[in-house]
């Protein structure tokens, strides 16, 4: 067999790439590959010029992607003028949060909703205390919008449109960093910009985008974190001796990776996910497991003859003080309004009890048995709904849930079908991004599993942590929108395929064209299928025939 025949190069087409012969330090910390400067050459611009704003295309490619995203999800925003889903509880709660510092009572729905949307404007909140199944921060920021715009759509819907945005610039760099590649990490920020669920959650006023926030941004410092310790370990190899992983004996067992506030930082983002919605706790525990495997993969490329003793003795507990302790610190922070209010639900259940416990003050007693009573309920919630579904369903998109719908006869509401008009705002990802995620995650696990790629463990454990755990509540009132939560994590999964269908780019190799052809194909069909929902995506008025014809499956209805 000649040489271009090899196994090696063979497997190439299956995402095979063999482990570049470099020295310890280049593994420790790869570099970032140099931008090519043929775009800007071709355009006239001098060398130098050419190489900076090669070198700008880091940033300059991710704004421009998140300008796109942003501009799409603040057109219209206020539209529809009405309370949509359950908006009806989170814009309600985040204005008696900003105004009494607490959850308030407020009437039915039925007769409140209304009465907010009309002109004059009545806003029926009574001083008396909810019991809410939340932690208060998820409304809290969308109660910043209502301080700026008032208690108006407009308003609840501004903080999450201003999330969402954000997020899909720090999906550009987190995968620009992950993948060390400007245009891998464009293309997962522009996939979850153009997918439904992403677009619709960010113009919706629930708590799970802002969940969805928190965790990705924890994610991106965790990964400054993980580059930032390997660094440490690089600088304090020998220099002038042999290279390779013999260098440095035993300095991967001996040498500590300092201050880490990057950890610090994730630890803190990781309490404001679990303080919007307890889901977030669920992240907090994987992705600590997650950053010590990190810590033992560094160490055994420095030389550690006992990585995991290692990271037991070194790093098991930093680890866990930066992240844990952390993280509950700045949830119980984020009780401070309920905690000094007066009439907060349940903030006086202390007073007066003594026991065991009651060398604790009795506002934390309070609140420890208010969280007990949020468990109890959310884990007993089991009143049926239309819209509820398996987490099996949630990436093959089996049951997305209508938000708002609405019908018109001919020539009401601006309806020119003689067979009717609808409107509809639906929680349904872009289903050729959904359904080649399936594929891409499936090719993930083999990377993971088959070829130790840290990448594809690092992609696959936030899915894992937002997915997974739903399996024990299979049973609870749930539904496919929790799904938001690990989306950014689908969309690095596709790019990161993408990737090994362009091939290696290394020096002399070229991306396969057949690569190139399938990744503009598929990337040009989510855009297309994006578009296409669109009217179910905004609530625009289409006819009858035509939200029929995008009723794709039977469960969509």
């Amino acid at each position: 067999m000649s040489g271009d025949g090899t196994w090696a190069e063979r497997l190439r087409r299956f995402g095979y790439v063999p482990l570049p012969r470099t020295g310890t330090a280049e593994r420790l910390v790869p570099d970032f590959p140099r931008p090519p400067t043929r775009l800007w050459r071709t355009l006239g611009c001098p060398p130098g010029v050419a190489r900076r704003a090669a070198g700008a295309t880091g940033w300059l490619g991710p704004v421009l992607v998140a300008a796109v995203a942003g501009a799409i999800r603040f057109w219209r925003l206020g539209r529809p003028h009405a309370v949509v889903f359950d908006e009806t509880y989170y814009a309600k709660d985040a204005w008696a949060q900003l105004r009494l510092g607490y959850e308030g009572v407020w009437p039915d729905r039925k007769i409140t909703d209304p009465q907010i949307l009309a002109d004059p404007q009545v806003i029926p909140l009574s001083h008396t205390g909810a019991f809410v199944a939340h932690p208060p921060l998820g409304k809290w920021v969308i109660a910043v919008g209502e301080w700026v715009f008032g208690l108006d759509p407009f308003g609840w819907r501004f903080m999450t449109a201003a999330l969402g945005t954000l997020s899909v610039l720090m999906l550009c760099r987190i995968g620009r960093r992950l993948f060390r590649s400007t245009f891998l990490g464009c293309l997962a920020g522009l996939l979850m910009a153009v997918d439904g669920l992403h677009f619709v959650m960010s113009r919706t006023a629930l708590l799970d985008l802002v969940v969805m926030f928190f965790v990705l941004a924890a994610f991106g410092c965790l990964l400054i974190d993980r580059d930032r310790a390997r660094e440490r370990l690089a600088l304090a190899l020998p220099t002038g001796g042999p290279r390779g992983a013999g260098a440095g004996r035993h300095l991967g067992d001996r040498s500590g990776t300092g201050w880490r506030p990057w950890r610090v930082a994730a630890g803190v983002l990781l309490g404001l996910a679990s303080a919007t919605k307890w889901n977030g706790l669920y992240f907090l525990v994987f992705f600590t497991v997650m950053t010590l495997l990190w810590d033992v993969g560094a160490r055994r490329v420095a030389g550690a003859r006992h990585p995991y003793r290692a990271v037991l003795r070194k790093d098991l507990g930093p680890s866990v003080v930066s992240l844990v302790p952390v993280a509950l610190s700045t949830y119980s922070a984020t009780w401070t309004g309920w905690l000094l209010s007066d009439k907060g639900y349940g903030r006086h259940w202390a007073d007066g009890r003594g026991g065991t416990w009651g060398w604790i003050p009795a506002p934390l007693r309070s609140l420890w048995h208010y969280q007990y009573q949020v468990y109890r309920f959310n884990i007993g919630l089991e009143t049926p709904h239309p819209y509820q579904s398996h987490p099996w369903s949630w990436p093959v998109l089996g049951r997305p849930v209508s938000f708002f719908f609405e019908s018109s006869a001919y020539g009401q509401d601006g309806c020119g079908a003689a067979g009717g008009c609808a409107r509809e705002i639906i929680a349904l990802g872009t289903p050729m991004l959904w359904w080649s995620a399936c594929c891409a995650l499936v090719h993930l696990l083999y990377r993971w599993a088959l070829r130790r790629d840290w990448r594809a463990g690092a992609v696959l454990c936030p899915v894992a942590a937002g997915w997974l755990p739903w399996f024990a509540y299979s049973d609870r009132t749930i539904f496919s929108f929790y799904a938001v939560v690990f989306l950014p994590y689908l969309c690095l999964a596709v790019a990161m395929t993408a990737g090994a269908a362009l091939g290696a780019s290394g020096p002399g190799r070229r991306p396969r064209l057949w690569g190139m052809a399938g990744v503009g194909v598929l990337t040009l069909l989510i855009l297309w299928n994006f578009i296409y929902f669109w009217p179910l995506y905004t609530g625009a008025t289409i006819p009858t025939d035509g939200w029929r014809a995008r009723m794709w499956l039977d469960t969509w209805v």
